[in-house]
């Protein structure tokens, strides 16, 4: 059912809603017929972070990963989003290592991580942090295997005209069916290239992602394996009190989900062979976690007891500097309608 109307999600204050996000939405078949859309789902968006597990399948389908032993929990940090925790800068150096690179040759930048404990403990210990603390550094790792198993340069991976990103533009084109050649470019904050698309093509890319019967050969495989890594070792995409991470653990390996910056969420759902994506007008992150969890539990791949382990990812409490709760960030009423 195709509704003109957006989803919209409230942030409430007391008796008041104080504020609202506007979510554009797709859920879309392996066939590529959508299912079910909430307002403008034709507008070309930058998919961002949350196409990662598209952008990891030549790590495997080119063989580099069984060629270079590239393990589960690595194949799930080529797709993650991760919160620079130790498990998560460890499993990077020890990667690169083994393919005879380091951090050095990572060409995301470093940052402080997400994860508060973890940014308080590098400051405690007076850590510059390089590359490997990157959230990308997992993804930018398996942009260099492939590279290194390839023979290909390991230097300027990241440029437009690189056979990885060449790769990468490709598998979009492919999966999402439509033509990105004349589309608008930009570059990511890793540095990469990010290339615009309509919203639904890449609920499309996704949903061929969720039935890899359909595209058969070395994809099928690589399809199948990130969604097994990423489910089995979500704690690799994410990290601790991440919404991915909670989510793909709640779902006992039903669906994968994956966030992107500027309020843009994707999920993958294999026992349905569907793809969702969607959009938050504004950007505004707050919203896109409510709004993926709304429309999962909509397709009914959560459970009670998944529902009970989300709730506060589901409704969103706000508390103010004294603990006390003042309001939530909720699905307003009606929108499935």
């Amino acid at each position: 059912m195709e509704r003109n109307h957006t989803i919209i999600i409230e942030v409430t204050r007391g008796d008041m809603v104080e504020s609202r996000h506007r979510c554009h939405a797709a859920i879309v078949d392996s066939t590529g017929k959508v299912l079910d859309s909430w307002g403008d789902v034709d507008q070309y968006i930058y998919p961002r972070s949350s196409i990662k597990p598209l952008q990891a399948l030549p790590l495997i389908e080119t063989g580099a990963a069984d060629a270079l032993g590239v393990s589960d929990p690595e194949i799930a940090l080529a797709c993650a989003s991760h919160m620079s925790e130790p498990h998560h800068v460890d499993t990077v150096r020890a990667w690169l290592d083994r393919i005879g690179l380091g951090p050095g040759n990572l060409e995301c930048g470093g940052h402080l991580p997400r994860h508060e404990d973890a940014a308080a403990d590098v400051i405690r210990a007076g850590i510059a942090p390089d590359a490997a603390f990157n959230n990308c550094s997992g993804k930018h790792s398996g942009f260099l295997t492939t590279a290194v198993h390839l023979g290909e340069a390991t230097q300027g991976y990241i440029d437009d005209d690189h056979p990885v990103q060449a790769r990468l533009a490709a598998i979009l084109s492919d999966l999402g069916g439509v033509d990105l050649s004349g589309s608008a470019r930009g570059h990511d904050g890793c540095g990469i290239p990010v290339i615009g698309m309509p919203l639904v093509a890449m609920a499309r890319a996704l949903a061929r992602m969720a039935d890899p019967e359909g595209l058969g050969g070395p994809r099928a495989r690589a399809a199948e394996t990130i969604f097994r890594c990423m489910t089995t070792h979500p704690e690799y995409v994410r990290g601790t009190g991440g919404f991915d991470t909670a989510a793909m653990r709640a779902g006992s390996g039903r669906f994968a989900t994956k966030t992107g910056a500027e309020g843009i969420h994707a999920a993958i759902v294999p026992e349905l062979n569907i793809g969702i994506a969607l959009k938050i007008e504004d950007g505004g992150g707050r919203a896109s976690d409510v709004a993926v969890g709304a429309l999962l539990g909509r397709l009914g791949v959560i459970d009670d007891v998944g529902r009970a382990a989300l709730r506060d990812f589901l409704e969103v409490p706000i508390s103010n500097a004294t603990g006390r709760n003042v309001g939530s960030i909720r699905i307003a009423d009606g929108w499935a309608e």
